[in-house]
């Protein structure tokens, strides 16, 4: 599974949906998962530190957390499935664990409420995610090239502790 934090919102140029995009902790991937309006409004609102005169769903939920002592351990997004994500909150009470089933979207915005962790896994960022900086991309694929083709049959044994008259 890979960290990933909210980078922000984003629109849509040609729907004008809204797009929360969740990038790496290298910044190198970003994972963009389109989402309501509202949903949108409760995660900038959770960005922004911004406090409602009443709680909404996503801070009700948060403090229905506190007030029973349970806690969000962290949020996974665990597949893609048709073009729609699947996410889980991981909840725990004492040594009780329990998953529940959620729209990413819903879960993010719960997870900043409380500073949990967003977690997604690897099979999903390599489905879906795009790079963020091409030029690291190259420069990282450019040098493990160039290892490769510096690389001799020796380079293995001399690893091994095995002088080349051993090996035979």
């Amino acid at each position: 599974m890979i960290e990933m934090k909210v980078a922000g919102i984003a629109l849509d140029a040609a729907t004008r949906s809204p797009i929360v995009l969740l990038r790496d902790a290298t910044e190198r991937r970003q994972l963009p998962i389109y989402i309501g309006q509202d949903q949108a409004k409760a995660i900038i609102n959770a960005l922004e530190n911004q406090t409602p005169p009443r709680p909404l769903t996503h801070d009700l939920f948060a403090n229905l957390l506190e007030e029973c002592n349970m806690s969000l351990e962290r949020v996974v997004i665990h597949s893609l499935q048709d073009n729609t994500f699947y996410a889980v909150l991981t909840v725990t009470h004492g040594e009780t664990k329990k998953e529940i089933d959620a729209r990413p979207s819903d879960a993010i915005a719960i997870a900043l409420r409380t500073n949990s962790p967003i977690w997604v896994l690897e099979e999903v960022v390599a489905d879906a995610s795009i790079p963020v900086d091409r030029d690291a991309d190259e420069a990282e694929r450019k040098a493990f090239r160039d290892f490769l083709s510096n690389l001799r049959p020796e380079d293995f044994l001399q690893r091994g502790n095995l002088s080349s008259e051993e090996a035979q």
